[in-house]
């Protein structure tokens, strides 16, 4: 009897004891190890989710299993609105919105979407890569949000219709186009003299297929993938915007990561960015392709009469006001004079 009541109280001494490093163990596993969560819009097969699963697999391995990036890809997580608004609260600790859209939250962030800007990659990752970038960056870090140094690619917006071919400036003359709902491209299809309609994307089809409008704009996986040949004949490549995706991170929750896993998780997404960008530039090339396969017409027009019918309509000179001298003197760094 007196052996039970021994091993009795040792048994509720130990108790309270055991539940402490029983409740202790937990805490100490989660201090050391981050499970971050990072959404975006792109279904699970497009170059961006491939190289940012390469990505996590990576940073897990060489953190030694610290940093553990679960994905959430085709607005599984919500919108572009919605994720953006998580991102900012820390509901999700990374996103990967696309500059038009985090510029309605850092309007100098569509600095990029400038019409016509651009003629090639080599002068978009000179200013993106470079002064304009890190610009923008400081501009989002105003708004407690992380901007990894690398952005990631969405491709250059090109030009379908059924009416006609574009091949100059006045091609655009009375041409109702659909474009996205944001103020600078419909600005800038404005300037052009064209009518442009603000519509979802998931109206685009069926408002062509029906002549609400008769031309359309986007990056030509976008036209392969939504099927917008059945609906157009010809294809444009207007190179008019380039737009790309930020990769951001909650300011928080970057912020309390430890130093070496900081260094760890930037390294594995901008490396991926790198070649993601190499992606979307080969699946640009057999894109053209497949859409020539089934029916639509390419050609190629000089971006020159672009350029001068929208400085005549002054669209540069009211966009670098809005954004400002100095971000607008960092773009024609890279570009040339535009304005």
């Amino acid at each position: 009897m007196k052996l039970t009541r021994r091993s009795a109280l040792r048994r509720l001494c130990a108790a309270p004891a055991a539940f402490a490093l029983g409740g202790a163990f937990p805490l100490l596993a989660r201090a050391a190890g981050f499970t971050l969560k990072y959404g975006n819009n792109l279904p699970l097969t497009h170059p961006l989710n491939i190289r940012a699963q390469e990505a996590a697999d990576r940073i897990r391995k060489e953190s030694n299993g610290r940093v553990d990036i679960k994905i959430f890809p085709n607005n599984q997580l919500g919108g572009d609105t919605d994720m953006l608004a998580q991102v900012r609260s820390g509901g999700i600790d990374f996103f990967t919105p696309s500059a038009l859209v985090i510029a309605t939250l850092v309007p100098v962030a569509a600095i990029n979407a400038v019409g016509f800007a651009f003629k090639d990659y080599g002068q978009v990752w000179s200013a993106m890569d470079g002064p304009l970038g890190a610009y923008v960056r400081k501009a989002i870090a105003q708004r407690r949000l992380y901007a990894f140094e690398k952005m990631w690619d969405n491709g250059f917006r090109q030009t379908t219709s059924s009416k006609a071919p574009v091949k100059t400036a006045a091609d655009m003359d009375g041409l109702k186009i659909r474009v996205p709902v944001s103020p600078l491209p419909i600005s800038m299809f404005k300037g052009l003299g064209a009518a442009p309609a603000s519509l979802q994307f998931s109206e685009v089809y069926s408002s062509l297929q029906t002549r609400v409008v008769d031309a359309q704009e986007n990056p030509l996986p976008i036209i392969q993938v939504a099927k917008l040949y059945e609906v157009q004949k010809y294809c444009s490549l207007t190179n008019h915007i380039w737009d790309g995706y930020w990769f951001i991170a909650n300011g928080r929750m970057w912020e309390g990561l430890p130093e070496d896993l900081k260094t760890v998780v930037a390294r594995g997404i901008n490396e991926a960015g790198l070649a993601q960008r190499d992606d979307i530039r080969q699946l640009n090339a057999s894109v053209q392709s497949d859409l020539e396969s089934k029916g639509l017409v390419f050609n190629k027009p000089e971006a020159d009469s672009f350029r001068q019918q929208l400085r005549k309509a002054g669209f540069y000179s009211e966009w670098r006001d809005r954004f400002g001298a100095e971000a607008w003197g960092l773009l024609e760094q890279s570009v040339g004079k535009l304005a």
